[in-house]
């Protein structure tokens, strides 16, 4: 069988082409370029957008030389641009938090990297990637489900995939641990098994990826008292509390952002707890669509564990979750997963907490 693997520069993807390999499958190697170098910026530490992915480049080819397969690179940059970086963008200036990976992963990764790869000739049946996670067909339905160790799941990432990516996708890795990854990785003498892993979008200070800045205004409180002033909101996120250049006698938090009054609404922390939150953008992946209210688990962000919840469908494709217990600094702009057991029921955009 014939396998693009997309190959990253990392321990994971690495050892996930070299799995394939040996269990004796065709396997042709795959990097997207993303970087463009109009950015000067000051990202340089492994990130996913950022001036030293020549270096990552560098270490895909030394992986596919090593074994012994096909490589190409994939010059992606302005679909990346286009997508992710525009995207990032106004989601940062509309007072939003952004989630590039999840938006890549749909829109470049698992979709222009695969079209562009096959519209320049290359022929393959599947895609593989060093994700922790794994896919099973049931009935009619491609599902994605969680990794089999909890502490490396990254399922939340790919929540937007559609079933026609989950048909031809492959995770290697979703019975894996990370040592034991790095361990085969040694095995295979793969010298990305002690790679330090690239943990962030971009590295620098964000804002360097923005043409424009907002402009400053006011720190207000929940009476609309001035406390201070900001320096533009795309330098806040909900549950800020570092850098807000005021003073109080007990700790202030950023609970909301009103990008219409050009405000930083601050609060104790007790404040930044909510029950429910509204959810759009949806996409479902083990049931076509939710009708009724529905008892699941979610998350809403990567490093924590699912909490019990109920979905219940609304008007206009959203729906309300609401929570067995209160959630900390539900961020408008970031990504909700559904989990049902093992399954991944779906996934959203968070738009504002309740």
């Amino acid at each position: 069988m014939k396998i693009a693997v997309g190959l990253s520069g990392g321990v994971d993807s690495s050892t996930a082409a070299a799995i394939l390999k040996k269990q004796g499958h065709s396997v042709i190697g795959l990097t997207m370029k993303v970087w463009d170098i109009s950015y000067q910026g000051t990202g340089v530490k492994s990130a996913c957008f950022g001036p030293d992915e020549k270096d990552d480049i560098k270490d895909a080819q030394k992986i596919a030389e090593l074994l012994d397969i096909p490589y190409h690179v994939l010059d992606l940059s302005q679909e990346y641009k286009a997508n992710i970086l525009s995207y990032f963008k106004a989601e940062y200036l509309a007072g939003r938090t952004p989630n590039p990976c999840v938006k890549c992963n749909k829109l470049i990764k698992f979709g222009a990297l695969l079209d562009k790869a096959r519209n320049s000739g290359i022929d393959f049946n599947y895609f593989a990637t060093g994700h922790y996670a794994r896919v099973e067909k049931q009935e009619d339905r491609y599902l994605l489900k969680t990794a089999k160790y909890d502490l490396k799941d990254q399922s939340y990432f790919l929540v937007f995939l559609s079933q026609e990516q989950l048909a031809q996708v492959i995770f290697p890795l979703g019975g894996y641990q990370k040592a034991e990854v790095r361990n085969i990785a040694a095995e295979f003498n793969l010298p990305t098994h002690d790679k330090k892993e690239s943990q962030d979008f971009y590295s620098g200070d964000y804002t360097e990826l923005l043409d424009s800045l907002p402009p400053q205004g006011d720190i207000v409180n929940k009476k609309g008292i001035v406390l201070g002033k900001h320096k533009g909101i795309c330098h806040y996120t909900i549950g800020q509390r570092k850098g807000l250049g005021i003073s109080s006698a007990s700790p202030l938090y950023v609970i909301s952002i009103d990008r219409a009054q050009n405000q930083i609404i601050v609060g104790e922390e007790t404040e930044l707890y909510h029950n429910s939150l509204i959810a759009s953008s949806l996409n479902w992946i083990s049931v076509k669509k939710v009708e009724t209210p529905i008892q699941i688990k979610a998350k809403i962000r990567y490093r924590q564990e699912a909490e019990p919840a109920q979905i219940i469908p609304l008007k206009n494709d959203l729906v309300r979750v609401e929570f067995a217990r209160p959630q900390k600094a539900i961020t408008p702009g970031q990504v909700i997963a559904f989990y049902q057991e093992e399954n991944v029921l779906g996934g959203g955009i968070i738009q504002e907490a309740h």
